[in-house]
């Protein structure tokens, strides 16, 4: 049996090798890549918008002219491949910023691709509509190639640069920008208004538009009024609106945010809110005030008209102030509330109060309340906060506690009395 396997072997190898082909290579006699782009996925974008653009390159070109031939190499490169391809994308005539450099993307080989994502920044008031933006694409093709012998292969290689343009499009929308900006002296701890001039910047007709207006994270300012119906807001058009706002009490005197949106509807009546712009107000310290003067000076007993000076220290304007003393035992007043007028930043007024001390008052310095109760920049009624005022009690010396002395002064009227009644009777004697 192994005599007759090892004949039997030998003759299948034999027919194999008869059979298999011998291997050949393929010369090319033209062919070129063919290269064509697009944007991938969402090609819509918003005004204001940071975005990224993905590009997807393809590779079409197919040979159809060539030659295969055993005494012919293969080759590695072939004329249909794109080679070292770079991508360089431009805005074009379209209103944004591409904020990525060119990129090396490697060879695209036929019906094969590749993708490219660029950043860009789409300008705030970018107009609706579809643009082409250009694709600068540099690559090496292969030319041809010059073979020695079976073994020896030369490639000639040629640098090729090509512009494609692939259509973007910008949503048409409102695109609200504020014009000015003013208020009425916002300060901390009170109310005011904001008036608003926004343009319609966009490319697109709102209708049933509200303009609305919304606290900023890092505000103190926080909207009483948040919304103004505008009705048509069409591109270009200009609406005036009026916000009352609140700002807290512990802000200081700087520049806060605010941010404004348009709450529209479309074309397709669609109900959109626009990109948010933000707005710089003012707003100033709290109101405040400070009395300049000293300690008053007063005895048991005794009443006195004093005169207290009032500081506006805030950076307001008040209105209509009126200024108040609250009295407490040893103290009584027959007048214990003074007007004050309008105080401006600054500014200083004199209250004038009458005050009486029990004769039994301890020696002692005292410390009245007293408040301010005014008006703002809008009419609201506000109350300060409460101050001191300070009273000193103590017995009077010399020619004061004469003067100040009821038994004193009777005793002093008696003797003057006495002198003129002395003087009297020596003239008549004479």
């Amino acid at each position: 049996m192994a005599s007759i396997k090892a004949p039997l072997i030998i003759l299948i190898i034999l027919c194999t090798c008869l059979v298999a082909p011998v291997m050949a290579g393929t010369k090319y006699f033209d062919g070129s890549p063919n290269l064509t782009a697009y944007i991938a996925g969402i090609d819509q974008y918003t005004a204001g918008s940071d975005i990224q653009i993905p590009v997807v390159i393809e590779n079409t070109g197919i040979s159809t002219n060539y030659e295969v031939a055993p005494n012919i190499l293969n080759l590695s490169d072939v004329p249909t491949t794109a080679k070292f391809v770079s991508v360089a994308m431009e805005p074009g005539d379209a209103p944004l910023v591409i904020k990525t450099d060119p990129q090396m993307i490697g060879d695209i080989g036929s019906q094969d691709q590749a993708t490219a994502t660029f950043s860009a920044k789409v300008n705030a008031d970018a107009a609706g509509g579809t643009y082409q933006i250009p694709l600068n694409i540099s690559y090496t093709q292969f030319s041809h190639v010059d073979q020695y012998g079976l073994d020896t292969l030369q490639y000639y290689y040629l640098p090729y640069n090509i512009t494609i343009y692939v259509p973007l499009t910008i949503k048409s929308e409102v695109i609200p920008e504020v014009i000015s900006a003013t208020s009425n002296q916002l300060v901390a701890g009170a109310q005011g208004y904001v008036n608003l001039t926004i343009k319609n910047v966009g490319s697109l007709d709102g209708s049933k538009a509200t303009v609305q207006i919304i606290q900023d994270n890092s505000s103190p300012i926080s909207p009483v009024d948040s919304s103004v119906y505008v009705g048509d807001f069409p591109a270009g058009g200009t609406v005036f609106c009026q916000y009352k706002v609140s700002v807290a009490d512990d802000a200081i005197n700087k520049t806060y945010p605010l941010d404004v949106v348009v709450v529209y509807q479309n074309d397709e009546g669609d109900f959109i809110t626009s990109q948010p712009q933000t707005v710089g107000l003012d707003v100033g310290n709290k109101v405040d005030f400070a009395i300049l003067s000293p300690p008053i000076q007063m005895s048991p007993g005794s009443r006195n008209t004093i005169q207290i000076e009032y500081q506006n220290t805030g950076d307001s304007t008040i209105k209509s102030a009126e200024a108040r003393i609250s009295v407490v035992d040893p103290f009584t007043s027959s007048s214990d509330i003074a007007y004050l007028g309008d105080l401006a930043p600054g500014q200083t007024a004199v209250a004038s109060y009458q005050i009486s001390v029990a004769s039994d008052a301890t020696i002692k310095e005292y410390g009245l309340d007293s408040e301010i109760r005014y008006n703002d920049a809008i009419d609201d009624t506000y109350v300060s906060d409460p101050m001191k005022v300070t009273i000193d009690v103590a017995n009077l010396t010399g020619v004061n506690a004469i003067v100040s002395s009821p038994i004193y002064i009777s005793i002093l009227v008696a003797v003057i009395i006495g002198i003129i009644y002395a003087g009297i009777q020596m003239r008549k004697k004479r």
